[in-house]
């Protein structure tokens, strides 16, 4: 996994919760996004989504989950009912470049924990993050984007 360490700015989103179990439904609240985001003119190809799976599946019964289909929002952009609005208050994320597929995401999350470890960071308590992004999408990556405090 190609992996590098980037600071992320304060972003203000919107977003689709899915409380269950991690999996297809997680498609779901993102294709409910977009199609939120796509008649708000807002699915452009600059535009950043995030996936932001909130709870621990080891440690968190499944019906309780969380995760959240993000958008980056401008500050002026107005939403409505269809959607919730948040946060994320960037910072210092390990960053791993992968492949766009469900294995290959699956994987991947098993193995980034350790990864920063053995960079020797610490994981900070902010969740971690799923980013797709115009340019990765076009090339079938994403990025997983784990949150990172001094030692």
């Amino acid at each position: 996994m190609e992996a590098s360490v980037e600071v992320f700015p304060f972003y203000r989103i919107a977003y689709v919760r899915h409380t269950g179990p991690y999996g297809s439904a997680q498609v779901q609240a993102m294709k409910q996004l977009k199609r939120w985001a796509r008649e708000k003119g807002l699915l452009t190809e600059s535009a950043i989504l995030f996936g932001i799976p909130l709870d621990d599946p080891q440690t968190t019964p499944p019906e309780k989950c969380r995760y959240d289909a993000c958008i980056v929002l401008a500050k002026e952009e107005p939403i409505d009912d269809a959607v919730c609005e948040g946060e994320l208050v960037g910072g210092d994320y390990v960053v791993f470049k992968i492949r766009h597929s469900a294995e290959a995401i699956q994987n991947a999350w098993a193995d980034v924990f350790s990864a920063v470890r053995r960079m020797g960071y610490r994981v900070d308590d902010r969740p971690d993050l799923e980013k797709y992004a115009g340019d990765l999408i076009v090339r079938d990556l994403c990025e997983i984007c784990v949150p990172i405090k001094p030692v």
